[in-house]
């Protein structure tokens, strides 16, 4: 719903605001550069996260309607706020790029959350900055929404993701391959460092600016390693342990990144960047959705190989501090890197053994029938989520079984499946109500649909109506619930609903 229009333009003083740090702004100059969002158009409030706002410190009944306009569409900043782009390299499909940065985003400073959390508030797409490379800076509406409904629907499913705390339209218009309507998002992260910002320095030679840029992430999200024996190598393991266990999360509700490029990833194992995200419908191992992704580098089963890759990337940039000797820096870098398949199996097979109502880790052969799951789905073309979600009854009563069968274009796929698979729940004893919650609690019933979405995005650029966009984020912050009288949001698209193709929308 609309709420609210605004013209400030400048600096807002306002008693309902919370109090900004200048923390990465007072990093030396060669981290950041400084600049001011764009004045907009004719700003006009979209949505408030109401709930992550109040989290975050803002007091809304004190900031008034026009006030909140100008904050979210980058028509004010706040007066304690020094906004600033942030430096990066990144590696993107593959190929190196020295020098990228915020080029549609600014770091508007950190707050303190309610649990003395710092986290970063950050306007994506207000405007080009000095590493926009002849770009607008702009965002059009629909990216925003798609970044608004997916990174809370993540958050919402457990999955460690930045936050979406407003989106506005700018009334100003951006050219793609067609006309379309200015917006901005604010976006809330731990901290939008990447990988690809250690590279940046490492493309340098600046050493200096690599153990900066350590010493500040260690403090910011890591502050137990600070006093270890090696804290740059325990950097790097920390990193990668949450990378796995990020990634192990996305593959377990089907969700495709679409361009996981170095500048990408962040070092606090956040989710970032829902340019050309996709959920799965249909199963299939080999899913790309991303319009950019020509080569399906990025594809549904490359991610957790493609994160690895990027760990090494990231490695190679700290090899300085790791070790001064640099066959010695390889070695020890080598063998965490190496370490996160290991790592990602791991997590990844807990999850998926309590997908299928699992509890006894000790017990053989559960990989083998996980497995088998998934190519009997493929082949059958059965729904991911929906899946899933009907195995949850039929793991207590085989009358169940109807429901799964029906998502499979041959029924007897899934029979031959069920059969060991009722045999391994006998063996791993549980009370049936214990092993229902537990699958319900992983196994989401709503995902944000990739055609829910388009279709959400087409009325609200077309139509102005932000009606299926505000249900769908009500929804969605409840996956793990049936919801019935939500329930065509779970039904998977009809052949001619499919969304085929998702775009970056830069």
């Amino acid at each position: 719903m609309i709420t609210a229009r605004g013209t400030i333009s400048g600096v807002l003083d306002s008693e309902g605001l919370p109090a900004f740090e200048r923390i990465y702004a007072g990093l030396p100059e060669r981290f950041r550069a400084e600049a001011l969002p764009s004045p907009p158009e004719a700003p006009l409030l979209i949505k408030v996260n109401e709930a992550l706002a109040a989290e975050l410190g803002f007091d809304l009944s004190h900031i008034e309607p026009v006030e909140l306009t100008a904050l979210f569409s980058g028509a004010a900043v706040p007066h304690d706020a020094r906004p600033v782009a942030i430096a990066y390299a990144g590696h993107q499909f593959g190929n190196f790029v020295p020098s990228l940065g915020d080029g549609r985003a600014l770091l508007i400073g950190e707050v303190r959350d309610r649990a003395g959390q710092l986290r970063d508030i950050q306007l994506k797409g207000s405007g080009p900055t000095p590493y926009s490379r002849r770009g607008d800076g702009r965002a059009a509406l629909g990216p925003v929404l798609r970044e608004y409904i997916v990174s809370e629907a993540m958050h919402a499913l457990g999955i460690p993701a930045t936050r979406a705390l407003a989106a506005a339209l700018t009334g100003d218009v951006v050219y793609r391959e067609t006309v379309l309507p200015g917006a901005v998002v604010t976006r809330v992260a731990a901290s939008h460092i990447r990988v690809g910002t250690f590279q940046y320095m490492a493309a340098r030679g600046d050493e200096e600016g690599l153990r900066i840029l350590a010493d500040h992430v260690i403090a910011r999200h890591y502050p137990d390693l600070a006093d270890a024996p090696s804290p740059y190598t325990a950097l790097l393991e920390a990193i990668v342990e949450r990378q796995a266990r990020l990634i192990a999360r996305w593959m377990q509700v089907g969700f495709i990144h679409g361009v996981m490029n170095t500048d990408n990833m962040t070092v606090s194992g956040e989710t970032i960047d829902f340019g050309p995200c996709a959920f799965l419908d249909a199963y299939s191992a080999t899913k790309v959705f991303s319009s950019i992704d020509q080569q399906g580098r990025y594809a549904y089963r490359n991610q957790p190989g493609l994160a690895q890759w990027n760990l090494a990337r990231l490695a190679e940039a700290m090899l300085p501090l790791i070790d001064a000797d640099t066959d010695k820096a390889i070695e020890a870098a080598n063998a965490i890197v190496v370490g996160f398949a290991g790592q990602f199996q791991t997590a990844w097979l807990a999850g998926m053994r309590a997908k299928i109502g699992l509890f006894d880790a000790s017990v053989d052969g559960d990989l083998d029938l996980v497995q088998a799951l998934l190519t009997a789905m493929e082949a059958g073309e059965a729904d991911f989520t929906r899946t899933f979600r009907a195995l949850c009854a039929a793991a207590i009563d085989p009358a169940a079984d109807a429901a799964v069968r029906a998502e499979f274009s041959d029924p007897a796929a899934y029979d031959g499946w069920a059969a060991p698979w009722r045999q391994r729940l006998a063996d791993d004893r549980r009370g049936a109500g214990e092993r229902l919650a537990a699958m319900r609690a992983v196994n989401p019933a709503f995902i944000p649909r990739n055609h829910r979405i388009e279709e959400a995005i087409v009325a609200a650029v077309e139509r102005r109506d932000f009606g299926l966009f505000e249900r769908l984020v009500a929804v969605l912050s409840r996956p793990y619930e049936d919801q019935p009288e939500q329930a065509d949001l779970a039904l998977a698209p009809q052949p001619d609903e499919r969304v085929m193709r998702t775009f970056c929308g830069t």
